[in-house]
């Protein structure tokens, strides 16, 4: 890579979405379908398409691998995170984004996840 040339890093998003039942605090989380970590529990998101804005990105991605529809005028952003080798496909950073839903449907796995369930916290 020349010094002029910018380098190559891909821009993730997560979302933490919290709810409550019977007075607990409960989190959705997905069960990885795909390497890599396939079988581990994560929060909810996904590679940011070129077109797509942030928030965007974040709520596309939770109604893809959740069935949950939360707007992005609803996701606040936590932080952003990027230590290298945190991904071993490639360098990523990953935009991370919360949000509270009271009376929050059970969630449902879909597209890369093999499932989504609520957790309590």
């Amino acid at each position: 890579m020349s010094e002029h040339e910018p380098p190559h890093i891909a821009v993730s998003v997560d979302v933490a979405v919290f709810t409550e039942r019977d007075a607990h605090p409960m989190v959705v989380l997905i069960e990885r379908g795909n390497e890599p970590y396939e079988g581990s529990w994560a929060l909810p998101g996904g590679f940011v398409e070129i077109d797509e804005d942030l928030p965007d990105a974040a709520s596309r991605e939770l109604a893809e691998e959740t069935g949950l529809v939360v707007p992005a005028s609803e996701l606040t952003q936590v932080g952003a995170y990027g230590a290298p080798g945190r991904d071993p496909r490639m360098r990523v950073v990953s935009v991370v984004y919360w949000a509270f839903v009271p009376g929050l449907q059970d969630p449902v796995g879909g597209s890369d996840a093999a499932s989504s369930r609520l957790i309590l916290v």
